[in-house]
């Protein structure tokens, strides 16, 4: 037996996510998230690791309601977010606190009404920089506080707009605007930020005299584009140091010395162009040079990967990044002297948060579909040592890798998910949302091994779309959904079809988002699978474009033509497949009109309808108080327990289980 041949002990595995470490390498924490008693919430907690790789993992933090963010300040002192309750308040915000490296109890550091969003050190200097939220009116923080005071006593809850977007994800926007606060000088940096700093990534210098971070500023109609800019600590002072007005520019991050500083720039996609991602950097003259605009940067063209977790060597001499990679996503460095990248891990992990230290030394998480995410070191020989953290649990099964070939004479790789025993199992074919990502690393939300724990194998493909394989495979399926992902991903399922371990006659198709859209372009493609789950999914895509929380990305997705062109919707009088749909009300990236629509036009218009009787083979799951991620561990265990038995009725004649709780 394994945890996932039973939900609770599936669900009850503890969860690390996170890692910070001391300037100097010597202190490494991350935080591990474990299920409360009632089994409604994860509780997470701050945990000391042994940065050798001997000692067993040590729990720094017990709050009731938990611990995050942690980070370390120049002199080793851990600071972290939480909501502790002081008498008298039931839901406190988010406050930072500070834990002495010396021991003792935790203090409070900075505690603003409407809560703390982020914290960021200075590597050499005793800086910190914090991320709050104040309401658009608010003189300050005191102004702020009544404001919010009277917007609850008086139960107001109404935002008024002034500009996009007004929602995102699962939360809405508004009415309050996020802040930079110098958090020892008491400073707000950035008093008039309107939304620039939304959804923005920053840093602050080793020395503690500027920050950088990414500013979103508003274009012709209702786009935003990011570029770079440098706040001076001591004034406020904000300048454009990198700008580019056919891209967004992201995720800065300073070098050592403080006199250059690293990026991403993505372009800004068109309908017939795909977007692409490179790594960028920038001599920004310093300390020295606070008047620096820095317009220039070098770009690193040539590797056809799309960078990610980006940092500097200690040393300053390398930058440090990750990249998906045919299915995988490894570490790399980088030089800047001679553009030369060079991969440093060789594994089938991803990885992830990854952390710099003196001497070489790289601190990261990594996962793959073998192995939740747990931390690592990687020595400058490449050696990789695991840090004793939490108990990495045994997995149901094998993992094997599947190369296909398309009709346009492309390769396509799959992952394929093996139950244990010899028998063939029947087939899921399950489709990754973004579209542009890669099956290439753990997820907790979709997680293959709860199937093949029950007897079923489960390919996991990186159709057209999928990144990690180049740009032209990107651009194959660009504005072309219905097109070379829908055929790439036939090739794939024909391939494991022909592996001895699968029964062909037993294929199911499952996807949420983008992977939700190609389940429904399946449905009305094809009649070879004998179940389809479509989660969180696109179904007219004229209805969805302008409703979706960033309407002018899909703009730059596809033209009219292109949008009917590939639209589900238009094939629903060919779907002769049973359907379970499953959607969440509080889903801003597919809003739930997507899924209404298709569950009224599959039991009224699809080759399959409802009968005289308003019976039919399709389902509905619907979640009132869940986004676009089903992620509250009492409704996951019903998105489980509602798929198992609907696969299991189609592909294994099972009897139809209705879990008791669903009424």
């Amino acid at each position: 037996m394994t945890p996932f041949d039973d939900l609770d002990s599936y669900l009850a595995l503890p969860r690390v996510a996170g890692l910070a470490v001391t300037p100097g390498g010597d202190r490494v924490v991350t935080t591990v998230s474990e299920l409360d008693a009632d089994g409604t919430e994860y509780v997470t907690a701050i945990w000391e690791l042994d940065p050798a790789g001997v000692r067993s993992a040590r729990r720094l933090t017990r709050g009731a309601k938990g611990e995050s963010g942690p980070v370390f300040t120049a002199d080793g002192d851990l600071l972290f977010l939480a909501g502790r309750a002081k008498p008298g308040e039931d839901s406190p915000p988010t406050a930072l606190w500070r834990l002495p490296k010396d021991g003792g109890e935790a203090v409070e550091e900075f505690a603003p009404a409407g809560g703390v969003s982020a914290v960021h050190t200075a590597g050499r200097a005793a800086r910190i920089v914090a991320t709050a939220p104040l309401l658009r009116s608010a003189a300050g923080l005191d102004d702020d506080k009544r404001l919010r005071t009277q917007r609850k006593d008086n139960k107001v809850s109404a935002i008024l707009h002034r500009g996009y977007p007004v929602r995102h994800w699962d939360h809405d926007l508004g009415p309050d605007l996020p802040h930079l606060f110098d958090i020892d000088g008491k400073q707000n940096l950035t008093p008039d930020p309107g939304a620039a700093l939304r959804e923005t990534a920053l840093d602050v210098s080793a020395d503690g005299t500027f920050v950088v971070t990414s500013w979103h500023a508003p274009v012709a109609g209702v786009a935003l584009r990011s570029r770079i800019v440098r706040i001076d600590m001591a004034t406020g002072r904000r300048t454009v140091i990198a700008d580019d007005p056919g891209a967004d520019l992201d995720g800065p991050v300073i070098a050592p010395d403080g006199r250059r500083i690293a990026f991403v720039r993505e372009t800004t996609s068109t309908p017939t162009q795909a977007p692409r991602t490179t790594l960028c950097w920038a001599d920004i003259g310093g300390t020295s040079s606070p008047d620096a605009t820095g317009r220039g940067w070098t770009e690193l063209t040539e590797w056809d990967r799309w960078p990610a977790s980006v940092t500097w060597s200690a040393d300053g001499t390398r930058l440090i990044v990750t990249a998906d990679d045919n299915g995988r996503h490894p570490v790399f460095a980088v030089d800047p002297a001679t553009r030369a990248v060079t991969r440093l891990t060789d594994d089938d992990h991803a990885y992830t948060d990854v952390c710099a230290a003196p001497g070489g030394v790289i601190f990261a998480l990594r996962s793959s579909y073998l192995a939740p995410p747990h931390p690592v070191r990687i020595d400058p020989d490449g050696t990789v040592t695991v840090l004793p953290c939490v108990e990495l649990p045994p997995v149901p099964g094998t993992v094997a890798e599947l190369t296909a070939a398309t009709p346009d004479g492309a390769a396509v790789r799959s992952w394929l998910v093996l139950p244990n025993g010899t028998e063939p199992a029947p087939l899921l074919l399950w489709v990754h949302g973004g579209p542009l990502g890669s099956w290439n690393t753990w997820h907790w939300r979709w997680n293959p091994w709860l199937l093949a724990a029950q007897g079923y194998a489960v390919l996991l493909p990186d159709p057209a779309l999928s990144t990690g394989y180049g740009q032209d495979f990107i651009q194959r399926g660009w504005g072309a959904w219905g097109g070379p992902p829908y055929t790439d991903l036939m090739a794939a399922t024909d391939a494991a079809c022909a592996h001895p371990r699968i029964d062909p006659e037993r294929t199911a198709a499952m996807g949420g988002s983008f992977g939700g859209y190609m389940a429904n372009w399946i449905a009305g493609h094809t009649d070879r699978f004998a179940a389809i789950v479509t989660h969180a999914s696109l179904w007219a895509l004229d209805q969805f474009g302008p409703t979706t929380d960033g309407a002018y990305w899909w703009e730059r997705e596809m033209t009219e033509q292109m949008t009917q062109q590939n639209s589900p919707h238009r094939h629903v009088e060919q779907i002769r497949t049973p359907m379970l749909v499953i959607h969440g009300d509080k889903d801003y990236r597919v809003p739930i009109g997507e899924g209404l629509r298709l569950w009224y036009e599959l039991l009224s218009r699809s080759g399959l309808p409802a009968d005289e009787d308003g019976a039919s083979p399709h389902q509905f799951l619907y979640f009132p108080s869940e986004g676009h991620w089903v992620a509250a561990p009492q409704h996951t265990k019903i998105w489980y327990q509602v798929i198992s038995a609907f696969l299991g009725n189609h592909l294994f004649g099972r009897e139809v289980f209705v879990p008791e709780l669903l009424g």
